[in-house]
């Protein structure tokens, strides 16, 4: 078996494990409902996904300290994520079992994605990928996971969605097994002691910045557990649900494949506004309508929502210091992408039986309120914020 380099080993990595995600974040939500679960425990189980991985992200994800310990670990979790997967067909729509299989599967999901970022990150300061261009790999397997998924249930029923989800997290333990030339090695300035947590939460840029993030993304949250549902009641085909979901995600490639174009001197805070602008936008139009041309614009909107945060994320991250870096990845995928999240999607099933499509006026609101926070970057010279820039 030939021996990928770096950009080939993660970028093949991100597409087994986000062509599972594809399937698990638009279509769970459906497994559930053809469980029997109602939209509020609907919304308690996927609220319990996402506090999960926060709580992964807090204390397993800081205790990997190598980056030689990174693609073990990869191989540990993905084997665990495997049978965790599995273990949802012997939940006999009890809504405990379920529950437990939510928990156990999210303790693994959760560490994959800062820890793949993490080895995305270290080959990135070498100059040996290009974080953009390697991530969008993980983009499009996500579009491959719900267009197939959504093809596959509307003719096959519902059981196709754990079948589906088991096919992408086999194919990202396949290629985790390999190794890739040269392997990550601890260099002497990592080993420099890693702030603690509770250290970094005491910084005000920090908050702030977790606090901004936490409303942009989490603003998320009605759409991640209940868009299906809610264009499944207005009278859209499976299939076409997978077809709105990955256009969404084609948004979100094409801004990650073209971003350091399209975004060349924009500052920090320009990302952010121009996010949080398209939250408002995009959440205030899925509250008003469900003709077919507003969600392609909505979908469209993905690109700006989810993409655009992300990079302006990312860029924050790679601007701080370096022994910050594996500690701020692990609070952004703890609290924005995790406890706030599992918070807004609980709250979210509450509002979506109460109020239906009105629940997402909440989350146009959040992108006002982010609209407010203004995260201010360390100045640095022209040399290191060209550095630090998602590189494409």
């Amino acid at each position: 078996m030939l021996t990928p380099s770096p950009y080939g080993w993660i970028s093949q990595y991100f597409g087994g494990f986000f062509f599972a995600y594809g399937v698990y974040l638009p279509f769970w939500a459906l497994w559930f409902e053809e469980q029997g679960v109602s939209p509020t425990d609907i919304g308690l189980l996927v609220g319990i996904g996402f506090a999960t991985r926060c709580v992964a992200n807090m204390t397993l994800t800081p205790r990997i300290h190598k980056v030689e310990h990174l693609m073990p670990a990869l191989r540990w979790l993905s084997f665990a994520a495997l049978v965790f997967v599995a273990f949802h067909f012997f939940t006999g729509g009890s809504f405990w079992l379920m529950a437990i299989a939510t928990i156990l599967f999210n303790l693994c999901c959760g560490p994959i994605v800062p820890l793949s970022d993490a080895m995305a990150n270290y080959y990135a300061r070498l100059k040996m990928l290009d974080y953009g261009r390697t991530r969008l790999w993980g983009s499009i397997a996500f579009i491959a996971g719900s267009t197939v998924v959504g093809f596959l249930v509307a003719k096959f029923g519902s059981d196709m969605i754990i079948y589906t989800a088991l096919a992408g997290v086999f194919a990202s333990l396949l290629f985790s097994l390999r190794r890739t030339t040269p392997m990550p090695v601890t260099t002497e300035e990592e080993h420099a002691e890693r702030p603690k947590l509770s250290e970094l939460l005491r910084e005000l840029s920090v908050v702030k910045f977790l606090v901004l993030v936490a409303l942009i993304q989490g603003s998320h949250a009605a759409y991640y557990s209940f868009s299906s549902i809610y264009w499944k009641e207005a009278g859209y085909s499976e299939d076409i649900i997978g077809y709105l979901w990955s256009l969404g995600v084609v948004a979100e490639v094409a801004v990650f494949a073209f971003s350091k174009r399209l975004f060349s001197g924009w500052t920090l805070r320009t990302l952010f506004v121009v996010a949080s602008l398209g939250v408002v936008a995009r959440w205030g139009l899925t509250a008003s309508t469900t003709a077919l041309v507003a969600l392609v614009m909505i979908q469209l909107l993905h690109g700006v929502t989810f993409a655009m945060a992300h990079i302006a994320a990312i860029q924050y991250i790679q601007n701080s210091e370096q022994r910050k870096m594996v500690a701020l990845q692990a609070l952004y995928n703890a609290i924005p992408l995790g406890a706030f999240i599992a918070l807004m999607t609980a709250l979210s099933g509450w509002g979506y039986e109460n109020w239906g499509a009105n629940v997402f006026w909440a989350m146009a609101a959040m992108g006002v309120l982010a609209l407010f926070i203004r995260v201010e970057p360390k100045r640095q010279s022209k040399e290191q914020v060209m550095k630090a820039e998602p590189q494409n």
